[in-house]
């Protein structure tokens, strides 16, 4: 019984680290403005760093939770009604591709190509909103630029992402643990 009780003590705190960090990431990264006039209100999205690291260190609706958890608080703490909406479409969408493209198996795509759908699949979710919105489909002309920098971004997550995942240790110990959950659950699913 206690050894259940630390075990979910121990998620319960990483997912409120977690939760907390990219909260901070995602209020600084509203603070910094960005440089490409081309693409009005592009971000780069470096609090999708949180969501890779959450996708490979725990189970999927731990991390989804973790993704919605993120959205309200940012949008609590500095954001409007409709840039929780934007945000919530680009970040369902790109959590869900994640995961399918994730499922391909880390032979077929590493971390740099699960965060570089994510990167480009946020900007489809926020533009399908943006359309909706608008009620014209125009404003899908920023795609290709939108997606150029989602791409790179996720390119630059990834690569983040990959650099903690193997440097620090609890992170690694929590990947660690995943992962075994995942072989035991497949060996139970399989028998």
């Amino acid at each position: 019984m206690t050894k259940l009780m630390d075990n979910t003590l121990r998620r319960n705190i990483y997912i409120a680290l977690l939760v907390a960090q990219g909260v901070i990431i995602g209020l600084l990264e509203n603070m910094i403005p960005f440089p490409f006039a081309i693409a009005p209100g592009a971000k780069l999205g470096l609090a999708n760093l949180i969501t890779i690291i959450a996708i490979f260190t725990m189970k999927k609706t731990d991390s989804f939770f973790l993704v919605l958890l993120r959205l309200l608080l940012t949008t609590l703490l500095g954001g409007t009604l409709s840039t929780f909406f934007y945000s919530l479409a680009g970040s369902v969408l790109s959590y869900f591709g994640m995961l399918l493209v994730k499922s391909l198996g880390p032979k077929k795509v590493s971390i740099i190509g699960i965060s570089a759908t994510g990167g480009f699949l946020h900007n489809v979710g926020q533009l399908l909103v943006a359309s909706f919105i608008a009620q014209s489909s125009s404003v899908m002309l920023y795609l290709p630029i939108l997606s150029f920098i989602g791409i790179l971004a996720g390119i630059a997550i990834g690569i983040a992402a990959n650099y903690l995942l193997e440097h620090v240790d609890t992170l690694k110990k929590f990947q660690i643990a995943y992962e075994s959950t995942q072989k035991k659950e497949k060996r139970f699913r399989q028998s």
